[in-house]
């Protein structure tokens, strides 16, 4: 049975899908995965042993300029790539116009979410069969239940299992420290992670940061100015940066794709969470701790903190997830078995 799976975007989401491939695979074990994902994280379904092709598309690149795409060919480029092959079936596990529109053009029949169970309600006018999944589940637990209608096997009851192995090897003495994200309301201040990363480097491990964008290079730079030590990581690919998680003793984040991907590789991990919240979407492994804020307007889902009140730090519900807090929940998750 070969099945297409369209979940686009983000790196977080894509991670969600994984729990639910593996519930397939042992309910199913001939089925096998391609995967439509958007082009920047075309690495990440690979990392999934059911997966045995993946279909990138360039939504976010094409939307600045569908006239050149259009004349370029790469419309009907990705059009043919997408029918390349025939599915039994093809699940829509976004549930988003923008991804519902990719999977009807697929060749097969198509699967999501019934309306009642959708942001974009118009999405499931592209399916040819849908499925009721209660909204207020997390986003995990949804596309492990939309798998077990679509395919036709009993809604699996034990903890989600992401399919990715933890590492075996003696891990690094280091910190991966996830500094990065998009919205200004979910960045932890800088001087907290220069703090932390002083309290790592006295514990005797090395405090590492990622980067990939420009300013993300240079927040990171800043925290190790401010803090005196610290590493700047070269800049890597989903692959690299993979590897750096599972090695490192442990990981502290945002609420970030990455933040996901640690959390799914099993590494000891502590998650900050502000402006948004950690029930539907939050972090999910079995040493994984998300911490949210005690604040009075938390979480307000607003891309910069709007707080008008007397503030220490900015964004202002940050002040009660202070470094030492952060520093004692991710020392519990090492000690963890």
């Amino acid at each position: 049975m070969r099945v297409l799976i369209v979940k686009t975007s983000s790196l977080g989401d894509v991670i969600h899908t994984f729990p639910a491939l593996s519930d397939a695979a042992r309910a199913l074990p001939e089925i096998e995965f391609h995967w439509l994902v958007e082009e920047a994280f075309a690495q990440a379904p690979d990392w999934h042993p059911a997966v045995s092709r993946t279909i990138p598309i360039a939504l976010r690149r094409w939307r600045r300029n569908w006239r050149d795409a259009w004349k370029k060919g790469r419309l009907k480029q990705f059009r043919t790539a997408l029918r390349q092959d025939d599915y039994d079936l093809i699940i829509d596990a976004q549930g988003l116009v923008k991804s519902a529109l990719p999977a009807r053009m697929a060749r097969g029949v198509t699967a999501g979410y019934d309306r009642h169970s959708l942001r974009e309600p118009l999405a499931s006018l592209f399916y040819q069969r849908r499925y009721p999944v209660p909204r207020d589940l997390h986003a995990i637990e949804r596309i492990r239940r939309l798998f077990a209608l679509a395919l036709d096997y009993p809604a699996p009851d034990d903890p989600p299992d992401s399919g990715l192995p933890e590492y075996q090897g003696e891990r690094e003495k280091s910190l991966v420290f996830l500094h990065g994200t998009t919205w200004p309301s979910k960045h932890w201040p800088l001087e907290y992670w220069a703090a932390l990363t002083v309290m790592a480097e006295e514990a005797g491990y090395q405090a590492r940061l990622p980067w990939h964008a420009p300013e993300e290079r240079l927040r990171a730079e800043t925290i190790i100015r401010h803090a005196g030590c610290g590493e700047l990581l070269p800049r890597m690919d989903l692959n690299g940066l993979k590897d750096a998680l599972a090695r490192t003793s442990g990981v502290v984040g945002v609420d970030t794709g990455l933040a996901h991907l640690a959390a799914a590789l099993n590494t000891p991990a502590v998650t900050l969470y502000g402006s948004t919240g950690e029930g539907l979407t939050g972090a999910v492994g079995r040493r994984q701790q998300n911490l949210g804020v005690d604040f009075e307007c938390a979480p307000c889902l607003a891309r910069q903190c709007g707080y008008k009140g007397e503030r220490a730090v900015q964004p202002a519900c940050f002040q009660t997830l202070p470094p030492h807090k952060v520093w004692s929940a991710l020392q519990e998750q090492m000690a963890r078995p």
